[in-house]
C-alpha cells in the first residue's frame, strides 16, 4: 500500500506518549526538509551532557564573547551522524553551507557559525545539536499513519526560547492535545 506523500516541512514532530524508540520519547523534532525522497528533522529538546562552552573547546574555537550563558547545553539532534554539528538559527547570514528551512528560519553546518558564536557575532538565536533524525521516503508517512507522531507548525518561541523539558507537552497544547489522555491506539478499530 503506498501512502500520500505529505509535506511537513517547517513543522514540528511530538512524539505520542507510546513511542518506542527510546531515542525519541517525548521528543519534539523540527523537520527541516521532507520530500519525496524522504525527511530529516532536528529534535529539539533532548539536552545532552555536553555545554555549548566544552563544544567549542573540543573543536578549537575559544569562547571570547558570549551571546549566551556557556553552559547552554548542546542537543541531541537524532541518531545518524551522531558526530555532525548543526546550528539551527534565525537570521539567515552569510555562512558556508546553510539551508533556509522557511520564515527565516537556517540550518548550518559549516563550521565558520561556530567561529563567530564564540566571538559573539553569530545569530541571537539558537541551537547547536549533534546528529539529525531522518526518514527514507515514505517511511514518515508510515509512521504517522502507525500513530507514532502528531505535527504542529513550527512555532520559533518554542523551538528557542521555551524550556527544553516543557517542549514535549507545550508542542502538544498548541494543537489541543493532552499528551497524558491519549492512546496509541487512537484510529485503531
Amino acid at each position: 500500500m503506498t501512502l500520500p506523500t505529505s509535506n511537513f516541512t517547517h513543522h514540528c514532530l511530538i512524539a505520542m506518549p507510546d513511542m518506542e524508540d527510546s531515542r525519541f520519547s517525548e521528543s519534539v523534532t523540527y523537520i527541516v526538509k521532507h520530500d519525496q525522497e524522504g525527511a530529516v528533522g532536528l529534535v529539539v529538546n533532548k539536552p545532552l551532557e555536553l555545554t555549548l562552552d566544552q563544544l567549542l573547546s573540543e573543536v578549537g574555537l575559544p569562547l571570547l564573547k558570549p551571546l549566551i550563558d556557556p553552559e547552554t547545553p548542546v542537543l541531541f539532534g537524532g541518531p545518524v551522524s551522531s558526530e555532525a554539528g548543526f546550528v539551527l538559527h534565525r537570521d539567515k547570514g552569510l555562512w558556508n553551507s546553510s539551508l533556509e528551512v522557511e520564515g527565516g528560519l537556517c540550518v548550518t553546518s559549516s563550521r565558520d557559525i561556530l567561529d563567530a558564536i564564540s566571538q559573539g557575532k553569530g545569530p541571537k538565536e539558537f541551537l547547536v545539536v549533534l546528529g539529525y533524525a531522518g526518514w527514507a521516503a515514505g517511511q514518515l508517512e508510515k509512521e504517522m499513519a502507525e500513530n507514532s507522531w502528531l505535527t504542529c507548525p513550527a512555532d520559533e518561541r518554542l523551538l528557542f526560547e521555551m524550556p527544553y523539558e516543557q517542549r514535549w507537552q507545550a508542542a502538544a497544547e498548541k494543537i489541543g492535545v493532552n499528551l497524558n489522555l491519549l492512546s496509541g491506539q487512537i484510529g485503531h478499530a
